[in-house]
């Protein structure tokens, strides 16, 4: 018999902690099989805490030793014992304040989930947001409560580290003390043969901070950008925010076997490897940019996270979305901006909107959960910081800044919720936020329809808005939506510059003097005028914009506000793409000329124009076809997109092999933006080029490559021409590099032809380095199939799907927290044809019944079954 369904968690039974921590203290005698922890806590009650008075203790797969009370051994009948905790009940307490001890062993080892306390390749490493501790010793593993800790590492390792500053230190042992109250989701630990690339920090009280960036041996070559990321994040976050970092010491540690991208424990910060190790021959541009991005967030979270944490795991988003926002101001500032928003909202489209259209939609603050790991995702994150930005331009960037400032002064060394963050705003600017809330409670993506009608002299513009139902919330409230906006002459004349309107009811209505417009533009008074709505996409919407093509080929030639003038181009393409799927419609011309105007235009951002010319993605033209109420194909989509790809690299083929020429940043390798922006537009002309030249400049591109941004550029593109010689050569090259493997895994699924992609991965998983207890390796090939080849992943035969069904089943064994992300490639499965619907159901049917399934899967394919 399977075991009862977990039961949800809810925010309405939030209830504050029985007893509050005064002071940590640990002691771990490490061993791989065995290692010991002591641990000695002292308590208070909580007067505000639940009326039991029961001490409530935490705790998974703990081989308890020993317990005690003030010193007073505990035996078996003086507390309860379950697999989820430790219960010692009211009347066996001494008084209101008491100090616990205990003995306890855990098997780093075999913990292949990789929470708590783990082996990674001989070192031992730590992960603990969010429920991680409780697999560490016994402790109430709830954000709300906050110690100093002190801890004490016994072991025959050479590097022994952990949060805070370092204290006394012998031969086989070192002692840590933080004295800044965390909760134990930010404790960590890591021990092992490490080095350090070392440098140091003055801040702006002048205080001086030793940086490290500790790694394996060999991969000290690979520190310096981290490095230069890290200082470069620290003096923006005091400049800009005013906050000053308050350890003496700053750690960063790569680890191979990680479930996430990095982690902001409180001085030291544990990361992916594959987010900090980096050289022009094995990382690409964009592995530069999330290096930087991610170091820049895990720092910032200093502030937003650790000196001010969540209340509970609602709260999720306070430190989430605001960091993710203020990391990408950082990136913005440090790059170009127009770049950096135009990236964050194809982050935000691919992955959060596709979230709200499905069965897996939920508030940026949730209101349960089953299994808190699941909500780790681009609602909470993405959203979440579309949240902030738009908070940001209703107020002002100046009462946006005061607020902030009257946030870390109010709430320091506090455990806060979204009631609390929004309180300081309304008390700093006086502005309402009660309606502004329901960005935080309610799901779903709103739709705004603008319409408008010129009288006269006079342009009538109507917005109105609409949030669809979503699971569990059928009926929802108008949001407060920020709209950016412009009005353009037919001539691409600016005659209304940027200005803010903001839609908070159901529909409202905007009137504009066409005359006076004109006038002060100094130019005759237009028939008619085209809005430039939502602007730098001041809130995260989906617009219908109500323009014509002419109009939007005036965006896309005039518009000076970047990001919609990449809108109009993504528009028109996304236009001609569904013409030719449903009409089987030629290529627009107009299109085409309309870029190669773009592309000549020498100032733009090379980026930019990179940008501009990439296609919406099979997944965006899915997501098109299902909200035009048709049946996607993914096979059709697929080849449609290439034809698209030939027809624009046919049109363009002259200036793009002028901009191939033109773009070459010459041999020596720098990640700045300059250069980067460079190699994209360049790698992208590649792309296009080959589609209609074959794969000589390819092969001649690849040959030529001295970083590996222009070697993978190159590799790719002969993948998709049939190349059968070129994964060897790349596999030959670089099996010795983990990190560059993964990328060789990952590029054959995803750029394989869609009726051998399966069979391409079932291939790769029987290759000697494929490591599928390794996050990083299984996501290179169950994601370069799922994620990088939708048109393989969807083959009719379901065939993808089998396959996937199958890796989930296996891994959710050994590491349930990614097979649970790695399900919601099945999240869209609704919008398919009946057979495919039909395939998919019959997976997840298959998933639900499997013995010992994980309540971290358990809970995801409930939701996208809608049991």
């Amino acid at each position: 018999m399977k075991d009862a369904a977990p039961q949800a968690i809810r925010l309405a039974d939030h209830r504050p902690p029985s007893h509050l921590v005064e002071s940590v203290a640990l002691t771990f005698r490490l061993a791989p099989r065995g290692t010991r922890v002591l641990s000695t806590i002292r308590f208070r009650a909580n007067p505000d805490g639940l009326a039991d008075g029961n001490l409530r203790l935490d705790g998974e797969n703990l081989r308890l030793i020993s317990c005690a009370i003030d010193g007073q051994p505990l035996t078996a009948l003086d507390y309860l014992l379950t697999p989820e905790g430790l219960t010692v009940p009211a009347e066996r307490l001494p008084g209101p304040a008491f100090t616990w001890t205990a003995e306890v062993e855990i098997d780093p080892a075999d913990n292949t989930a990789l929470e708590g306390l783990y082996t990674s390749g001989g070192m031992f490493c730590t992960q603990c947001e969010a429920e991680g501790f409780r697999k560490i010793t016994f402790y109430p593993d709830r954000p709300d409560v906050m110690a100093p800790f002190t801890v004490r590492i016994e072991s025959d390792l050479p590097v022994l580290l952990s949060n805070g500053n370092p204290g006394a230190s012998g031969p086989g042992w070192a002692e840590w003390h933080d004295p800044w109250p965390k909760p134990a989701y930010l404790f960590a630990l890591v021990a092992g043969e490490l080095v350090a690339q070392s440098d140091s920090f003055t801040t702006m009280s002048g205080r001086q901070v030793d940086l490290n960036v500790w790694v394996r041996p060999g991969d000290e070559g690979k520190c310096a950008y981290a490095m230069d990321a890290l200082k470069r994040s620290m003096r923006w976050d005091e400049e800009v925010y005013g906050r000053e970092y308050d350890l003496d010491v700053f750690n960063i540690v790569a680890v191979d076997d990680f479930n996430m991208g990095a982690m902001e424990n409180k001085g030291l910060n544990i990361f992916n490897s594959k987010y900090v190790l980096a050289s022009p021959e094995t990382a690409t541009d964009r592995d530069y940019e999330f290096i930087e991005s991610i170091v820049a967030h895990e720092y910032f979270h200093n502030w937003t996270g650790n000196r001010i944490t969540c209340r509970d795991w609602f709260q999720l988003c306070l430190k989430e979305g605001l960091t993710v926002f203020r990391d990408q101001q950082f990136s913005a500032d440090t790059r170009s901006a127009a770049v950096q928003r135009i990236e964050d909202v194809l982050q935000l489209r691919a992955r959060q909107f596709r979230e709200d259209a499905g069965p897996l939609a939920h508030n940026v603050r949730p209101d349960s959960y089953v299994e808190i790991n699941n909500f780790y995702t681009a609602t909470v994150y993405e959203k979440g910081a579309e949240v902030i930005g738009m908070l940001r331009r209703l107020v002002g960037a100046q009462g946006y800044r005061a607020a902030l400032d009257e946030y870390f002064r109010r709430h320091d060394g506090q455990a806060c919720t979204i009631e609390d963050w929004l309180a300081v705003f309304q008390d700093v600017t006086g502005r309402d936020l009660s309606q502004f809330k329901r960005w935080y409670t309610q799901a779903g993506t709103p739709r705004v329809t603008a319409r408008w009608t010129v009288e006269g002299a006079r342009l009538r513009l109507t917005l109105a808005q609409e949030v669809p139902a979503t699971p569990s919330q059928p009926l929802k409230e108008p949001a407060v939506i920020p709209v950016a906006m412009g009005l353009l002459a037919p001539d691409g004349t600016e005659l209304l510059p940027e200005t803010l309107a903001v839609l908070d009811g159901p529909e409202t209505t905007l009137e504009f003097d066409l005359a006076g417009l004109a006038a002060r533009a100094g130019v005759p008074v237009p028939d008619r005028a085209i809005p430039s709505l939502l602007r730098g996409f001041s809130a995260p919407v989906i617009l219908d914009a109500g323009l014509s093509r002419e109009d939007r080929l005036v965006l896309l030639a005039h518009d000076p506000d970047p990001f919609n003038r990449w809108e109009a181009g993504r528009s028109l393409m996304r236009g001609a793409l569904m013409a030719m799927l449903t009409d089987g419609a030629a290529p627009d011309p107009a299109l085409f000329d309309a870029l190669g105007r773009l592309l000549a235009d020498e100032r733009l951002d090379a980026a930019f124009r990179a940008l501009c010319l990439a296609l919406p993605s099979e997944d965006d033209l899915a997501q098109a076809a299902h909200d035009a109420r048709l049946v996607p194909d993914p096979t059709a989509i697929h080849a449609t997109r290439r034809a698209m790809q030939t027809a624009m690299a046919a049109a363009l083929r002259e200036p793009l092999a002028a901009l191939y020429d033109a773009m070459d940043p010459g041999p020596a390798y720098s990640p700045e933006a300059g250069q980067a922006a460079k190699r994209s537009l360049r790698n992208t002309a590649l792309a296009l080029l080959a589609r209609v030249e074959g794969p000589a400049r390819a092969r001649a591109h690849y040959d030529a490559a001295t970083n590996m941004t222009d070697e993978i550029a190159a590799f790719t593109v002969l993948l998709e021409a049939g190349d059968t010689e070129v994964a060897g050569r790349f596999h030959d090259r670089w099996k010795g590099d983990r990190l560059v493997m993964d990328k060789w895994f990952m590029a054959q699924v995803a750029h394989a032809a869609p009726e051998a992609a399966v069979a391409t991965a079932e291939a790769l998983t029987r290759h000697p380095l494929f490591d599928w207890t390794n996050p990083n390796r299984f996501r290179s090939v169950i994601g370069g199939l799922t994620a990088g080849n939708p048109a393989g992943f969807h083959d009719p035969t379901g065939a993808g799907y089998r396959f996937l069904a199958d890796w989930l089943i296996r891994l959710d064994a050994k590491n349930p927290q990614t097979a649970a992300r790695m399900s919601t490639a099945f999240e869209t499965w609704r919008r398919y044809d009946a057979d495919r619907q039909a395939l998919i159901s019959a997976e997840l049917d298959r998933i639900a019944g499997a013995d010992g399934l994980s309540r971290d899967l358990g809970e995801m394919v409930a939701r996208m079954r809608g049991a």
